[in-house]
């Protein structure tokens, strides 16, 4: 099916789009100044409703949502979540459910996302060799934060998407968690979550006698669901903030650029972050080894912080050297949040055609026991992880390194970037 948009004008939107060094200094401040109440939609970022069906895509509509949020309102483009959800590195189909790992993987692998028109909803059929339209290159996680900084997190990026134990079932009639009449939900025990949602506001001044089941506390999430305009107000529907799940752990995504970003991307690692590999202690370093395809020049490193407060240093080594003195340090930095994140190099490193290359990183996160990620076969969904050819390694004082492939079955989720 034709795109309604070229590449060269999604680019042209996008840059226009995205936000300034300064902006972003701004957007890592702590919180302060939040308003009562607020909904995306008031400053136009509130995306297209969306209907499931009857198929189990909720995550991938929810992920597609909360990028069209994140580039609204200069940039109007709706992702293709049937992509997303049938065309990615795992063994599922509509009806199998997912989740924000699922979601990352697919995005920061570059599997997607395409455009809406590229790939329908719903005919459980997706074309191959599809590109995508933006590449996403940072994806923050927040698990069991104050709720402020949730709420900064919408109102930087319009919205957040997240999960909750909700079904129809659960909002039937019969039941007492859904108020039909206020559009007002509340599920008051800890279940595992079963749907994901966006979060587009919150309203800490709606009443607790709105909710079926009476909450201790006034307050509520605004929530956009994936069931269609015919559910709640225009698919709108306030959580309450004392339902069990609720903003537990959501995901904003934080940094989507035009696709000439970098030229290309190497990895080991379609499905994503599965587990996670250490030494027991918090700090560890984890290497890559790669050979260029062209000459080109490494210009940025990706990899998964499992944990807030992460510091990490990156560096860079040849093939064939031993020496930790021919080691080179590119970056060094931290990051506050869990998540995907890219580091864009400030001088970067030119290699020739076929030259093989480590990238290494010493990363150190509080409190954690295993704070490298990695991909290994941890179930039928993940059935098409290989190892083949894979040279990832593990150290726990940068000296004495292990195949991980080899000792554990696992690749290192850790990607180069490299432009022409």
């Amino acid at each position: 099916m034709k795109q309604k948009y070229s590449a060269g004008f999604l680019t042209g939107l996008l840059l226009a789009a995205l936000p300034s060094v300064a902006a972003r200094a701004e957007i890592s401040e702590f919180l302060r100044g939040l308003p009562s109440k607020y909904c995306s939609a008031e400053d136009g970022r509130r995306p297209v409703v969306k209907s499931q069906g009857g198929y189990g895509t909720c995550w991938a509509l929810a992920a597609t949502s909360a990028l069209e949020a994140s580039l609204l309102p200069k940039t109007h483009v709706i992702f293709s979540a049937d992509h997303m959800a049938l065309n990615n590195a795992f063994s599922v189909t509509l009806n199998d459910g997912g989740d924000y790992r699922m979601a990352m993987a697919y995005l920061a692998g570059w599997q997607g996302p395409v455009q809406e028109e590229a790939d329908a909803y719903g005919d459980a059929y997706s074309p191959a060799g599809l590109l995508p339209v933006v590449h996403v290159q940072e994806m923050r996680l927040y698990e069991d934060v104050p709720r402020e900084k949730l709420k900064k997190a919408i109102q930087t990026y319009g919205a957040v998407q997240t999960s909750l134990y909700m079904s129809r079932a659960t909002t039937a009639e019969d039941q007492p968690y859904y108020n039909a009449y206020f559009s007002a939900y509340e599920y008051p025990t800890a279940e595992d979550p079963s749907h994901d949602v966006i979060l587009v506001g919150w309203d800490d001044t709606v009443s607790r006698f709105l909710f079926r089941d009476i909450p201790e506390e006034d307050g509520a999430w605004v929530c956009q669901n994936s069931w269609g305009g015919s559910f709640g107000n225009d698919g709108l529907f306030y959580v309450s903030y004392a339902d069990a799940t609720i903003a537990g752990q959501a995901i904003a995504y934080t940094r989507i650029e035009p696709t000439d970003n970098y030229d290309r991307i190497y990895q080991t690692d379609p499905c994503g972050w599965q587990g996670s590999l250490g030494y027991g202690k918090e700090m560890c370093w984890f290497a890559n080894r790669y050979e260029a395809e062209e000459a080109e020049l490494l210009a940025a490193v990706g990899f998964y912080a499992t944990g807030t407060d992460t510091t990490y240093e990156i560096y860079f080594q040849p093939d064939g050297s031993n020496s930790r003195e021919e080691r080179t340090l590119l970056q060094a930095g931290s990051v506050q949040e869990a998540g995907y994140y890219t580091v864009d190099l400030e001088k970067a490193i030119a290699l020739s055609k076929g030259e093989a290359f480590y990238v290494m990183v010493k990363i150190r996160t509080p409190g954690s026991r295993f704070p490298v990620a990695a991909e290994y076969h941890s179930d039928a969904h993940t059935a098409t992880v290989t190892t083949d050819g894979k040279y990832g390694y593990l150290s726990s004082d940068g000296e004495s390194w292990i195949h991980t492939e080899k000792t554990f079955g696992a690749n290192i989720c850790l990607k180069a970037y490299t432009r022409m």
